[in-house]
């Protein structure tokens, strides 16, 4: 049996209902939005089974894009955890239905708390969108499932919602990457954006001078295992680098560069990076350059403070 085509019809028909899900968009959608941008409590969101998970997605994304929010299982709610609600905070309620008992029981404390509540549902006339502030429209013609039965076609029209409530907050709260870095300090993301050389260089960093011998120069590569060495003149600034590859080409072109100092090999004017410059820009910089490492420089003019490799 070929499952292709069944797959290829499901998607092409949940593809449909998300686009049928845009156009429906109206002044409630951006209520919801401005409610949600005007909450001085949490986003707090609520739903049961397949729609809980759906919640516990939107939370997820909510809080690390700028929005603060937590679940509340409704069940759990009805028996104390209403105690985590404050009259400030703004409820999302999810059920496509829009009778789920276990949220329908929580409407009268709500109301009493003087909570907004933003009714995520398939049917307007429900018991759940009568009673909100704010209905949005997750209805689709039919589920997928060759019965419409099991929940397909609506969770995921649920969650394309959830995503397009996500993404008007972060453009209405100008939410950037670095934003985002800062939630996500543990994820590369984070490393790449959070990270500055500094704190990954190679410091101090192996250093002869252009007056040293081929082989005190291969001695101190040979210590700092790091395959190179920066030059300092006599002032000590920067005047170039050697590299393991700055070795070879020299040999290969004349065996006898062995009697010679690092002047005569060393690559003058080496590629640089202010200590203070994110990991990131060191990176793009050096694959951008096909180079594998930087010389790091502090504040003052000239002063060499590390060394920092593409892998760090």
């Amino acid at each position: 049996m070929n499952h292709l085509p069944i797959a290829k019809e499901a998607l092409c028909a949940q593809a449909q209902a998300i686009g049928q899900l845009a156009e429906r968009l109206n002044g409630e959608f951006q209520r919801a939005v401005e409610v949600i941008l005007g909450c001085k409590g949490r986003t707090v969101v609520c739903g049961m089974g397949k729609s809980g998970l759906i919640g516990q997605k939107m939370v997820a994304t909510f809080a690390s894009t700028g929005t603060p929010s937590f679940f509340l299982h409704p069940a759990e709610a009805f028996h104390g955890d209403l105690g985590m609600l404050k009259p400030i905070d703004v409820l999302i309620l999810i059920s496509y239905s829009g009778e789920t008992e276990e949220l329908i029981k929580l409407i009268p404390s709500l109301k009493s708390f003087g909570n907004k509540i933003v009714a995520m549902t398939g049917n307007g006339k429900s018991t759940l969108a009568s009673h909100a502030d704010i209905w949005l429209d997750i209805s689709v013609d039919r589920e997928v499932c060759p019965n419409n039965l099991a929940p397909t076609t609506s969770t995921l029209a649920t969650m394309a919602m959830g995503d397009a409530l996500a993404v008007a907050l972060i453009e209405a709260l100008d939410f950037k990457a670095m934003d985002f870095a800062r939630f996500h300090p543990g994820g590369s993301l984070g490393r790449k954006l959070l990270t500055r050389v500094c704190d990954v260089m190679h410091s101090p960093a192996p250093v002869v001078s252009p007056a040293t011998s081929f082989h005190d120069c291969l001695l101190v590569m040979t210590q700092s295992r790091l395959g190179l060495t920066l030059v300092n003149d006599d002032n000590g600034k920067l005047a170039g680098i050697v590299t393991d590859g700055d070795l070879r080409r020299a040999l290969l072109d004349n065996p006898g560069v062995v009697n010679q100092n690092v002047a005569a090999f060393m690559t003058p004017r080496p590629h640089t990076i202010a200590a203070s410059a994110q990991l990131s820009e060191a990176e793009g910089y050096m694959r951008d350059n096909k180079i594998r490492a930087l010389a790091v420089m502090g504040v003052s003019d000239g002063e060499v403070v590390g060394v920092v490799e593409i892998f760090d």
